[in-house]
């Protein structure tokens, strides 16, 4: 897996302090007490990152979807950006 999108919803309403602390993602909150992050991540393990801090935080998921949206140009010089190179 390359870099790509993801809609990550999690139950309860995340302060700015936790919003910040999940690094690459933008939140917005919704009516039932949910929240909604929006973001790309690297790689298979910037995804298992992501889902390690949730848990950490003893935040609840409720989905995790994948967006259908391109790679912004952008995404392969970010940091921890995977290449696609094979391991050496």
């Amino acid at each position: 897996m390359g870099p790509q999108r993801f809609e990550i919803v999690v139950r309860g309403r995340l302060s700015p302090t936790l919003t910040a602390s999940i690094d690459g993602f933008e939140c917005s909150h919704f009516e039932g007490g949910m929240t909604h992050l929006v973001g790309w991540v690297p790689d298979q393990a910037g995804l298992h990152g992501t889902f390690d801090a949730l848990r950490d935080l003893n935040i609840e998921l409720v989905s995790v979807n994948p967006s259908e949206t391109a790679v912004p140009d952008d995404a392969e010089h970010r940091p921890g950006a995977s290449t696609g190179d094979a391991h050496d």
